[in-house]
């Protein structure tokens, strides 16, 4: 995959890393990271890892070397619904 020369700080990404072959199947499998662009240099992406919505996670702060990028794309900012009580 051709990886952007710039990302924009504070972008919102999706990126899908490769994660090894599997030993059962001889598949790849993947790493999803959802979050906000800290710093992209071209070779290594800083990224502020989103917290998932089942709280499971705190968000966290993650390197990610271009060499290991499968995928990377832009994603929307989530939106959270709230009830009224009224």
């Amino acid at each position: 995959m051709r990886l952007p020369d710039m990302i924009p700080s504070g972008a919102r990404v999706v990126v899908r890393c490769e994660d090894g072959v599997d030993e059962h199947t001889g598949r790849m499998t993947y790493r999803d990271f959802v979050g906000h662009v800290i710093n992209w240099n071209g070779e290594r992406l800083l990224l502020r890892r989103d917290a998932p919505a089942n709280g499971s996670r705190p968000e966290q702060i993650v390197h990610i070397e271009a060499r290991d990028i499968a995928v990377l794309k832009p994603v929307p900012e989530r939106t959270f619904r709230t009830q009224d009580n009224n």
